[in-house]
């Protein structure tokens, strides 16, 4: 079973969180993810606010830069975390954009090295170990968490490129895929990963629902042309790739408008509800065990998506 719910954007109010945890947990969807990036609202608050302001809702962090915070702080933060919504709570730890990284001084020379680093002590101390690490970018003195979970939660990775999906899959449980998140793409990150026993794969799925399929499509034709122009992996995976990209660099927004309806369902929960639900089904097809469903960025227009979650989670 796939569990369906909403991503919290980046821009959003730090003090909505609570209303939207709260009006999801009531109307039956099964999480809310957390958006993290540098330098909008703080992702380990906003996770502690919506865990504590409801009963069952499952509360992702999509993600952690794995240097932003030292490895025993973050294994502080997700014990406090697991602590506050026991079971309730999926971490997640990434690179981190580099050139934010950068700007905070704390750009290591080897993202990857410094992943696997993170993770692998982040790990240890959530299982109770007392950890010594003197690497390249954690070094750690005989630590120890006080209070470490009684069960710990997978660490899933929000990773990219294939050496990343690889280290994914050897040290942890799992991955966090932004969006779009096709199924084409969620296959091949989980083949990349080496498809180990047990792995968790979580999606962020672009959203715009409206009554008119066309104009939901003309809405999200602008963010979908920025993303074919950056050969996202999210796209690249797709059979239909080469010819999109032709459809748009020969006709622009209106060919991506157009496209076959097909097409958008592999690519977003975009169109009319229904068309929503047959994306959700692709994915859930693909094996995916949590979606959550990414609104406009922008407040007004976002928010109102709320109420559609709310309908694709419960169909």
């Amino acid at each position: 079973m796939t569990d369906v719910g909403m991503c919290f954007p980046r821009t959003y109010p730090a003090a909505l969180v609570r209303d939207v945890a709260r009006r999801l947990d009531d109307g039956g969807a099964d999480e809310l993810w957390i958006i993290e990036d540098c330098f909008y609202t703080a992702g380990p608050s906003l996770v502690s606010a919506a865990l504590t302001s409801t009963e069952r809702l499952t509360v992702g962090l999509g993600i952690v830069p794995a240097v932003a915070r030292t490895a025993a702080v973050t294994a502080m933060e997700f014990a406090t975390l697991e602590a506050l919504g026991p079971g309730r709570f999926l971490p997640g730890i990434g690179h981190g954009v580099q050139s934010w990284m950068g700007q905070m001084g704390v750009r290591p020379k080897s993202p990857l090295t410094a992943l696997e680093e993170v993770t692998t002590s982040v790990t240890r101390l959530l299982r109770g170990e007392e950890v010594s690490v003197e690497g390249k970018t954690v070094f750690l003195d005989k630590v120890k968490l006080d209070a470490p979970p009684a069960a710990v939660p997978p660490i899933l990775l929000g990773v990219q490129g294939p050496k990343s999906m690889a280290l994914a899959g050897r040290v942890a449980g799992g991955v966090v895929l932004a969006e779009p998140a096709t199924a084409a793409y969620v296959r091949q990150s989980v083949q990349y990963a080496g498809s180990p026993e047990g792995f968790v794969v979580a999606v962020f799925a672009a959203m715009c629902v409206r009554e008119d399929r066309r104009a939901a499509y003309e809405w999200t034709a602008p963010w979908l042309a920025e993303r074919i122009a950056a050969k996202a992996p999210q796209l690249t995976a797709l059979p239909f790739f080469e010819e999109l990209k032709k459809l748009y660099d020969d006709s622009g927004n209106a060919g991506l408008v157009g496209m076959p309806r097909d097409w958008w369902t592999q690519i977003g929960a975009v169109g009319t509800l229904d068309d929503a639900a047959a994306h959700l089904e692709t994915l859930e097809v693909a094996g995916v065990h949590h979606i959550g469903l990414f609104p406009d960025p922008e407040v007004e227009h976002g928010l109102p998506q709320l109420d559609y979650v709310l309908e694709l989670a419960n169909r």
